[in-house]
């Protein structure tokens, strides 16, 4: 079992430690095996020899304390993350509703996210050679969260992603366009670097999320080379990147096609908002009638003539 030791000396550094176990005694033959005629071979003998193999340190209650505070340094850090995923999905959630009930088009299709796992984080630490802290990592990773929208057309892509970066409490730290300047293999996807306010019980943590959003032909060729080269560890063959290649192509005339479709459809009535809003097809929200015409003939007192 490996576990995060935190050196005294040097606060918030993460190391992997390997502890000796003790499962898994050796059996009786190999007990039996190295010990010499008419000495005893029972389990007192048996456990001192484990405990003078030990590491020292192992046994060493400082070195136990800062394990004890560097696990849970490191659970508040990965928690901070996983809030500040909650805080972006909560406000994801309240455009969808809001375009579901007030509008009738919703540009959001679907809504993923994750927290990279503590194994993944070590590893590209150590990738990137950063500094093992907290706040190194902090600065250095900018993807340990990562939230990913779908929408249905590119310009919804820009829109959605303008809503969220105008909400006051997230700051915009970088912002990659790669529909505008696709990547080499033809990655389409508009990525960027929000910093968002964790309130934890001892203060505010500032958490860097990043947001991935792109259309659905965009997420389906991204998704299909994400498994073609995982299978093939990156070294994919020359004709499959050139196939990759083409079909992000063929996505991107898709994408298009479709919202040049779906621009007409809109042209078509002169009622209809950017998001597609109109008064006679919008489903109204389950608010009583009695409740209306309260409101109404309070307005009316104050003056108001109009809901």
């Amino acid at each position: 079992m490996s576990r995060f030791i935190e050196p005294t000396e040097s606060p918030n550094r993460v190391e992997a430690v390997t502890e000796p176990s003790s499962q898994n005694p050796p059996s009786d033959d190999t007990r039996s095996s190295t010990a010499s005629p008419g000495q005893p071979t029972g389990r007192a003998e048996q456990s001192g020899d484990t405990l003078a193999s030990l590491d020292p340190a192992a046994l060493d209650p400082a070195a136990v304390a800062e394990a004890r505070r560097l696990r849970t340094d490191f659970t508040r850090f990965m928690m901070q993350y996983q809030f500040a995923i909650d805080e972006v999905l909560t406000k994801i959630s309240i455009l969808q509703d809001e375009f579901t009930h007030l509008h009738s088009y919703n540009p959001i299709e679907h809504v993923n996210s994750r927290v990279k796992s503590p194994e993944s984080i070590i590893e590209k630490v150590a990738r990137k050679n950063c500094d093992p802290s907290f706040e190194a990592i902090r600065a250095t990773i900018t993807d340990i969260a990562g939230v990913r929208i779908t929408c249905s057309f590119i310009a919804d892509t820009y829109r959605v992603l303008d809503m969220l970066t105008a909400q006051s409490d997230i700051t915009v730290r970088e912002i990659k366009d790669y529909i505008t300047n696709p990547k080499s293999n033809g990655y389409k996807s508009l990525h960027a670097i929000i910093e968002i306010p964790v309130f934890m019980s001892n203060g505010v943590v500032p958490v860097l999320v990043e947001l991935q959003i792109r259309t659905i032909a965009m997420d389906f060729w991204a998704s299909l080379e994400h498994k073609i080269y995982y299978k093939y560890s990156g070294e994919v063959p020359v004709h499959l990147v050139s196939t990759l290649t083409e079909t992000a192509q063929i996505a991107s005339e898709l994408d298009r096609r479709m919202e040049h479709l779906h621009a007409e459809v809109r042209a078509l009535d002169s009622e209809t908002d950017a998001w597609g809003d109109d008064s006679t097809t919008v489903p109204a929200p389950a608010m009583p009638e009695t409740i209306v015409t309260q409101l109404q003939e309070l307005r009316r007192r104050g003056g108001t003539q109009q809901v």
